[in-house]
Order: structure tokens, then C-alpha cells, then sequence
């Protein structure tokens, strides 16, 4: 017969394995959620670039350095899951300036690093931003705003899925057919008139759900408020009056 006495060795071990177990489930479930892969990233997103006289360093808002600034933040803040692009030229539906998208979320295997990849996504998406730029500022001049942001919209599935666009632009409409002047906006009126005859002749962007995100806009007017109000008006009106669409300031800038 084994005495009392024997038992105690036993005992005291299984009683530190007991008290040890909370310790181990955390640990376990830290290590868990460590090794977790991230959430999916299911946005699908567009950046939009001026190629436009406006847009350089010595002209104006330096659409480069507006990019440099808000392409990666607004990828990861956004959980774009792909990135589309389109430039902004004289004609920017019909510009010839073509770069593909990117799949910011490619798939993965169980043991592979997700961040890793996904930071490599990110990193060739920004190359091939720098490309589109390149081959926008390249065109002829003018900056047709409209034709670019439809066409970027246009680029995204269309469904129930978040829809964000990145504009890098100061959003001044010139091309060969419309100018936005001082006195094409300066009333409600001419507002009215300018924003019936951009619709009429281009059509309302199909932004409707989504979220658009304007980099450099209205730059060159914020410093005087008689010439940037009835600039906001006019394209409040087109992109959330018609459009439809939720504008955001996080990266106006």
C-alpha cells in the first residue's frame, strides 16, 4: 500500500500544472492571434492623376508630391483590396495613358508572411501610379477633371462592395470644350448653366455609394474665399448633388 506521504510529489506537481494552465491558454491564444491572417482586404479603389500644366512642381499644386504623400496611407486606411487608375489630360477618357491593376490582397498559403506580400502589392501599385503620372504630365495640356474621374469610376466593379477614389488634382477644369472661369461659377445661376452644360455634353460621373477622397483641391483659390466658394459649390453640386457620391477631407491637404 503506498502511504499518504507518497502521494504529495504527485499532488504538488498536478497542482502547479493547474495553476499553470490559464497561463498557457493565453499564451496559446496569444500565439493564435499573432498568426492569424489579416483581415481581407475588400475595397476596390482607383487613383486618379493630373498630367496637367497645373499639376507641376513649378506651376502649380505638384501632383507628384501629392501622391507621394497620400497613395500609401489611403491604401491601408481604405483597405483597398485592388487599385485601379486614370489619368487626367486635355481628353482623359480617351488618353492612350494605360497602366494595370493591382491586386493588393493576392492570394496566400497558410505559412506564408500576408503583411509581407501585401506590402509588396503596395509597393508596385506606387510604381505603377508613378507611371500613369508620367505618361499624363507627357499628353498635350489641359485637365479635364470630370472625364477623369469618370473614368476611374468606371474601372471599379460595380455592385454592393465599397467603391473609394483617390483624386490627385486641384480639380480645374480645362480641356477644349469647357473652362471653368471666375465668371462661369460666379453665381447660382451660372453655376447652374455651366453644370447643365458639363452634364449635357459629358454625363454624370457614375459615382453614386462611392467615396471619393480630393488631393490639391482648390489649392490656388483657398487663400481667397470670394474665389473658392463658388469653386466648392460648383463641384459639391456635381460630384454629391448629382453624383451621389461621399467626399471626404482626410487627404485634401
Amino acid at each position: 500500500m503506498t502511504s499518504h506521504h507518497a502521494h504529495l510529489p504527485r499532488a504538488r506537481r498536478l497542482a502547479r500544472l493547474l495553476a499553470a494552465l490559464p497561463l498557457a491558454a493565453v499564451l496559446l491564444g496569444a500565439a493564435g492571434c499573432s498568426s492569424a491572417k489579416p483581415a481581407t482586404l475588400d475595397a476596390a479603389c482607383a487613383v486618379v492623376l493630373d498630367g496637367s500644366g497645373s499639376g507641376s512642381a513649378k506651376k502649380g499644386f505638384d501632383a507628384k508630391a501629392k501622391l507621394d504623400a497620400t497613395i500609401v496611407p489611403f491604401m491601408k486606411d481604405q483597405h483597398c483590396g485592388t487599385l485601379a487608375y486614370a489619368p487626367i489630360t486635355a481628353s482623359s477618357k480617351a488618353s492612350p495613358c494605360h497602366v494595370n491593376d493591382v491586386d493588393l490582397d493576392p492570394p496566400t498559403q497558410s505559412t506564408d508572411d500576408v503583411e509581407a506580400i501585401r506590402q509588396q502589392s503596395r509597393v508596385q501599385a506606387v510604381r505603377e501610379a508613378y507611371k500613369m503620372l508620367t505618361c499624363a504630365q507627357k499628353t498635350n495640356g489641359g485637365s479635364d477633371i470630370l472625364g477623369g474621374i469618370a473614368r476611374a469610376a468606371e474601372a471599379l466593379p460595380s455592385g454592393s462592395g465599397r467603391r473609394a477614389l483617390l483624386v490627385v488634382s486641384d480639380f480645374e477644369q480645362f480641356d477644349p470644350e469647357f473652362s471653368l472661369t471666375a465668371k462661369s461659377i460666379a453665381t447660382p445661376d451660372a453655376r447652374t448653366k455651366s453644370i447643365d452644360k458639363l452634364m449635357e455634353s459629358r454625363g454624370v460621373p457614375p459615382l453614386s455609394g462611392m467615396d471619393v477622397y480630393p488631393v490639391g483641391y482648390g489649392m490656388n483659390r483657398q487663400a481667397k474665399p470670394s474665389e473658392f466658394e463658388p469653386f466648392d459649390a460648383f463641384w459639391t453640386e456635381i460630384l454629391t448633388g448629382r453624383g451621389k457620391a461621399r467626399v471626404h477631407d482626410d487627404y485634401r491637404r
